[in-house]
């Protein structure tokens, strides 16, 4: 999405259902939001570039500096230098109640006050890590208008809720620079993130440097690695913003760039050659070898001599178990050692990788698949199958983070991650059958493009007045409430949160057949389904939620991206600035829910980031639709960009996969790579049509849509030259041809609304054929602009 945003625009007249917003503070452009706010009347006005900065109680010399180049990049002024004799304006006093180690911890207290009145700017803070979050809200406060630069007059008392607060990214897949990964934790820093989780090998490359083991990186890396020296840049770089990092080398899955290096330390002897493809593959480490064991102790040593943190994750997911299975050495050890089967095994492993990594003065982090009871409680499980996991490990006494809903590398919208809550939450309606109600049930079968199809059922309940509720049953995972049920004849449309994203099942029920078909729309992209009604309820499994007192293990979460359809290129455009929401929902208070106010605060951080930190997603976007282009002008395509979306869920992956370039050397120079998750002028104009079908006499409303249906319209021939004039865009001209057509179905339909007509049967039938076209995924592109036009279809079809 492409923002522009002045802070003074915010509309403060909104109904918020968050508690912790004063309708005072709502104009003000702060993400994440503070747990405490109060705002004064009035603005600090006298503040020029002679601003000065002071710091007591802790050495944090290195901090001003950045904070002065920050200064200087949002206001252009060059501040004189520290030891310069001036009388300062006004002076940032920054006060610190303790000194401690520059290295975060776990623990590290990141509790700050600002304080900026009539009498001046005072922030103060328990340690160094809160000074560090509260002059991100500094920064984010300053602003330029018509007067000059100034700061509004508040009151903040702020301090995180959850203590782990990441984000992964993954080095594997594809290779990313020192200088790349260092702007990220610029951002991250600027979100309060706190927490690098650092995924450095995997099957597709080894980039962790390794005195001992030096073929891992020369033999499977392409010669892009990371040096000690490097990662040490990183992890001094990182704290000194505040992040802690914690390194991930997988064990014993994830392997095959260890087999090419070494493979003598492989379940199956052979020799392998580098992984390209994506997926799960074969190779293992060997728990009954012990040079395996001496490589571990080995590697876990070099990486606790580089990382400081009390953390190393040591993955431990997707062991592909087939090179256990038939090696008749590891099924007689397994038979010494007692071992049952192959999880088992796995559980052993661990066990002997924890006593390592103790030894090392470390503690385990790991996947969900390495969960065992009979692991220590020092373990920490990180989940990427989801709350249930998380509830269950947390209410066996184990710490755990969430990573489910929070992965980046499958674009969803921005709404989507923020209304993830952490917390695993019980079932919140009834899903018990009442006197006087009525209720139906019917299977569904997904049919995925890559993978096996995703199966359920869903139960939809009348009640005595006529009012539905329902819930959704994904097999193997916890039942769900559905939202938004709406009918329309036969066919029922609802809405759901799952593991896949937005989930939005359109079914016609054959209610005499007993049979259904429609689709699922996730994200943004159409998975056709099938069902049959089922005779009873069927029971349903109740989500893991922990008891209050096991509630405290549940440390934070992480968001993920994972490298397959990502590299250096496109890195800042998938993570900014919706990282913000989902550091919003790890910072801030949990009532902190309203979607308008968060889209509109992210705009903000949009512009501040690119200014301020130095953030590349629209520099990015812009040079992609450049090389597009064959040119500057790439307005056509940016034009174009306003109604498409790169397809949502792991849809991208799929098509990829069916079409033979799921791997390593599969260009990513596509219209998709170019564009945010979602199109924020979509989203607009999903709120015009809104007000236009309320009120067929909102002019204004009707004025904005017909402006911009107009607008790509007249795109039409001007971006067709450029998609037809280069290869990489050539499967995009359906898709050009579409949003063109589509717009002037647009225009007619709001003729029709205007004038108080409704369309003909063969009319409607021509709009139907022509939106079904536009929302199919082609060329991994999706045009999300069939769906309030497809709303205004359906007003103009009564």
């Amino acid at each position: 999405m492409k923002f522009s945003f002045h802070p003074l625009l915010l509309i403060a007249a909104l109904n918020y259902s968050c508690s912790s917003i004063a309708a005072a503070a709502n104009h003000l452009p702060l993400m994440p939001w503070p747990q405490q706010i109060s705002v004064q009347q009035g603005t600090l006005y006298n503040i020029d570039r002679k601003l000065n900065i002071t710091v007591a109680g802790d050495d944090m010399q290195e901090a001003v500096s950045r904070w002065r180049k920050r200064i200087e990049a949002q206001t252009g002024w060059v501040l004189p230098p520290p030891d310069a004799t001036f009388s300062p304006v006004q002076t940032i006093r920054i006060n610190i109640a303790k000194k401690i180690s520059p290295i975060p911890q776990p623990d590290s207290d990141e509790s700050y006050q600002l304080v900026i009145d009539s009498r001046g700017i005072t922030l103060k803070a328990a340690t160094r890590f809160g000074a560090l979050r509260g002059m991100e809200t500094l920064l984010q406060l300053l602003q330029n208008d018509a007067k000059g630069t100034y700061l509004p007059l508040v009151n903040i008392t702020d301090k995180p809720r959850f203590s782990w607060r990441g984000v992964m990214l993954d080095s594997a897949r594809h290779f990313l620079p020192i200088d790349a990964i260092k702007r990220q934790l610029e951002g991250m820093a600027a979100a309060k993130i706190n927490v690098f989780h650092w995924h450095l090998t995997d099957d597709q490359g080894w980039r962790f440097a390794s005195e001992h083991y030096p073929k891992l990186q020369q033999l499977a890396s392409d010669g892009l690695f990371y040096s000690k020296a490097q990662m040490q840049e990183v992890v001094t770089y990182a704290s000194s913003l505040g992040i802690r990092v914690v390194p991930e080398i997988d064990f014993p899955g994830h392997a095959s760039a260890i087999a090419v290096a070494y493979p003598e330390l492989i379940s199956k002897r052979g020799t392998y050659e580098m992984q390209r493809g994506w997926g799960v593959h074969k190779p293992t480490l060997d728990p009954s070898n012990p040079k395996v064991h001496q490589f571990a102790d080995t590697l876990i040593g070099e990486v606790a001599a580089i990382f400081p943190d009390p953390y190393i994750h040591i993955g431990g997911d997707e062991v592909d178990t087939s090179q256990w299975q038939a090696s008749d050495k590891i099924q007689a050890f397994m038979q010494e050692k007692g071992l049952k089967d192959s999880y088992a095994l796995h559980t052993w492993f661990n066990q002997e990788l924890e006593k390592i990594l103790a030894k090392h003065g470390r503690k385990m982090v790991g996947w969900d698949e390495i969960y065992h009871p009979s692991l220590p409680r020092s373990v920490v499980i990180q989940s990427w199958q989801g709350q249930d996991s998380l509830g269950k490990t947390a209410s066996d006494g184990y710490q755990g983070i969430l990573s489910t809903g929070f992965y980046l590398d499958q674009p969803q919208s921005t709404a989507y991650h923020y209304r993830n809550e952490v917390l695993p939450q019980a079932l919140d309606i009834d899903d018990n059958l009442k006197a006087n109600e009525t209720a139906q049930s019917w299977s569904f079968t997904m049919p995925r493009l890559k993978g096996s199809p995703v199966t359920g059922s869903f139960t939809l309940i009348e009640d005595e007045k006529g009012k539905w509720r329902g819930f959704i049953d994904f097999a193997g995972k916890s039942r769900r409430a559905v939202n938004k049920i709406i009918w329309q004849g036969d066919t029922v449309k609802f809405t759901v949160d799952s593991w896949m994203g937005e989930t939005t099942p359109v079914v016609n029920l054959n209610q005499k057949q007993k049979t259904a078909d429609g689709y699922i729309l996730l994200g943004n992209v159409r998975y056709p389904i099938t069902g049959e009604k089922l005779a009873t309820m069927p029971d349903g499994k109740q989500p893991v939620v922990p008891a209050s007192q096991h509630q405290q293990n549940i440390l934070g979460a992480e968001a993920a991206l994972w490298s397959e359809n990502v590299t250096a290129e496109v890195l800042d455009i998938k993570l900014w600035p919706r990282t913000f929401a989902i550091a919003e929902r790890l910072w801030s208070a949990k009532d902190v829910t309203n979607e308008k106010h968060m889209y509109q605060r992210l705009q903000a951080m949009d512009t501040w980031t690119t200014v301020s930190v130095g953030l590349q997603q629209q520099a990015n976007a812009q040079r992609l639709m450049t090389r597009l282009a064959n040119s500057t002008n790439i307005e056509p395509l940016q034009i174009l960009a306003e109604a498409v979306e790169p397809a949502q869920y792991y849809s991208r992956h799929h098509a990829k996969f069916q079409a033979g370039n799921y791997h390593q050397l599969e260009p990513l120079y596509r219209f998709a790579d170019a564009l945010e998750p979602e199109s924020q002028v979509v989203r607009e104009m999903d709120a015009l049509v809104d007000r236009l079908l309320k009120n067929k006499r909102d002019w204004q409303a009707e004025q904005a849509l017909r402006d911009r249906l107009i607008r790509w319209r007249d795109n039409h021939d001007s971006v067709m030259k450029i998609v037809k004039a280069n290869y990489m865009m050539r499967n995009l001209i359906p898709v050009a041809n579409d949003v063109g057509e589509i717009a002037e179905l647009g225009l007619v339909m709001l003729d029709h609304l205007k004038a108080g007509k409704t369309f003909s049967p063969q009319q409607w039938q021509d709009a139907q054929k022509l939106l079904s076209q536009g929302a199919q995924m082609r060329d991994e592109v999706v045009i999300r602009a069939v769906y309030p036009l497809e709303r205004m279809l359906d007003y103009l079809n009564k």
